[in-house]
């Protein structure tokens, strides 16, 4: 499914309208530009060689097949889909949003199985072992768009180069939320003068609970903060939990962009 969305991204919303596509491709068309006896396709190839012999180190050999398999396909659809319907150009912003959609969806959808189609993602993913803090989404952007800056110096397309950043920047939004969610979790701060009766009822419900100790500013008086970890389909029994125990407590509902442990994610060095 991965495979297919990215070839029709590529078929239908890139290449009619002749954006710069970043990744390895943008880095290959630039070197032949500069260099014509370096063909694009042989270019592209030879690049991707020391990226996957890292990621064989890094990952294993299961990557290498994985995403052998996902270049192959992707590349095999491309062809295919182009040699039975060629379309037609399309309004550029049109192009940008839902060319930018498609490429993100498939991509997410490629790397939460383990596998990449090679270029940018590839070495996004290896980047995210120094730069943890860095979404997977983000590291694609950084490394496109400066490919796609030097494309459009090298061509002279600044039109192209800059409908291609912003379909760029629209597929890493909806890789981050195919690979991360949206909003994986919630989670809550209760201050109330029942907290042992709100920290029971949480726990029969089988919620992650810890208490944090506190002190009211005003009153002076030791007070025990709940901290809870939920999914966002359990704030309404939370929030009634709280209301039947102490109506008159005072809660702060947070999202949690991601949150691992028990119950929730696994926390290991090869995750996203």
């Amino acid at each position: 499914m991965g495979c297919a969305l990215y070839a029709l991204a590529f078929n239908w919303c890139f290449q009619p309208n002749h954006f710069a596509f970043g990744g390895l491709t943008g880095a290959a068309q630039i070197l032949n530009r500069l260099l014509p006896a370096l063909p694009v396709g042989v270019t592209v190839f030879v690049m991707n060689v020391p990226l996957f012999i890292l990621g064989v180190r890094k990952m294993g050999l299961r990557l290498l097949v994985s995403s052998i398999c996902a270049m192959t396909v992707s590349s095999a659809m491309i062809d295919l889909m182009d040699a039975f319907y060629t379309f037609a150009p399309m309004e550029p912003m049109l192009a940008c949003i839902y060319g930018g959609v498609l490429l993100g969806l498939s991509m997410g959808l490629m790397m939460r199985v383990g596998a990449t189609t090679g270029g940018t993602e590839l070495g996004a993913r290896l980047l995210k072992y120094r730069l943890r803090y860095l979404s997977i989404g983000k590291l694609c952007l950084a490394i496109d768009v400066s490919i796609i800056v030097l494309y459009a110096l090298v061509f002279r397309s600044v039109n192209n180069a800059l409908y291609g950043i912003v379909a760029m920047y629209i597929s890493t939004l909806v890789m981050d939320m195919v690979v991360y969610g949206s909003v994986s979790a919630k989670m809550a701060y209760i201050i109330s003068d029942r907290s042992d009766q709100v920290v029971e009822q949480l726990l029969e419900r089988d919620m992650g609970v810890t208490i944090l100790p506190g002190q009211g500013a005003y009153t002076g008086k030791d007070k025990k903060i709940v901290l809870c970890a939920f999914k966002p389909r359990q704030i309404a029994a939370v929030k009634g939990i709280v209301r039947q125990v102490d109506p008159g407590a005072f809660i702060i509902v947070c999202d949690a962009h991601e949150i691992l442990g028990e119950g929730f994610g696994e926390n290991s060095p090869d995750s996203l």
